[in-house]
């Protein structure tokens, strides 16, 4: 028997359906069709904030979605992990040379993985919590990163790279949250949901 939804995922995410299914929890992915959360930095905006942002208003949009199309009333989880390099945000590549770009800057340094989550409760109470992790990198050569771009796996990732992927023989060390670096931090998660009545598995 299909147990029914305990919340509302706000996120196309492959990695993020796969953690929450993996934590034992039933959740139904849902999406606003008339979304225009932008996505684009705001003029001198600092990376927590933007990705603070980013996932606060895409909870808001499902919810507002949820309100007009007199849905189901079930929490909203929404989440946004972006890389940060000495202060630039390292998006989602726009294609090979830009995903090459980005490999290269991060080859033998080390950046931070900021990873923000949105609940909106069932009382449309907005929690909001924030985790960051250190990732240290190896010195890619060229030829590394090219066989890397031609597995196909940088192209959809913030970043350009998959730490639970191809990418993780390039992390030398990480600090924090393992699941965060992946796109969605595990405690504070918990801790969001549990203020929601929700209590996770393992």
């Amino acid at each position: 028997m299909h147990n029914p939804a305990q919340l509302y995922l706000a996120s196309k995410s492959p990695r993020r359906r796969e953690l929450l299914s993996q934590w034992g929890l039933n959740f139904e992915v849902l999406l606003n069709p008339t979304d225009d959360v932008s996505e684009e930095p705001l003029a001198n905006e600092e990376p927590i904030d933007y990705a603070t942002r980013v996932a606060a208003e895409k909870a808001l949009s499902v919810d507002s979605y949820i309100q007009t199309a007199g849905m189901t009333r079930l929490p909203v989880l929404a989440s946004d992990t972006i890389v940060e390099l000495d202060g630039e945000i390292l998006r989602k590549p726009v294609d090979k040379a830009d995903a090459f770009k980005t490999l290269k800057k991060l080859s033998g340094k080390t950046h931070r993985v900021i990873s923000s989550v949105a609940v909106i409760d069932k009382n449309r109470k907005l929690l909001q919590d924030t985790s960051i992790s250190q990732v240290q990198f190896r010195e890619l050569s060229a030829d590394q990163i090219q066989e890397y771009i031609a597995t196909g796996e940088p192209m959809d990732k913030a970043g350009a790279y998959a730490i639970q992927g191809g990418a993780a023989k390039f992390v030398k060390s990480f600090n924090g949250s393992y699941s965060g670096i992946v796109g969605l931090p595990k405690l504070v998660t918990f801790s969001l949901l549990q203020n929601c009545g929700i209590t996770l598995l393992g």
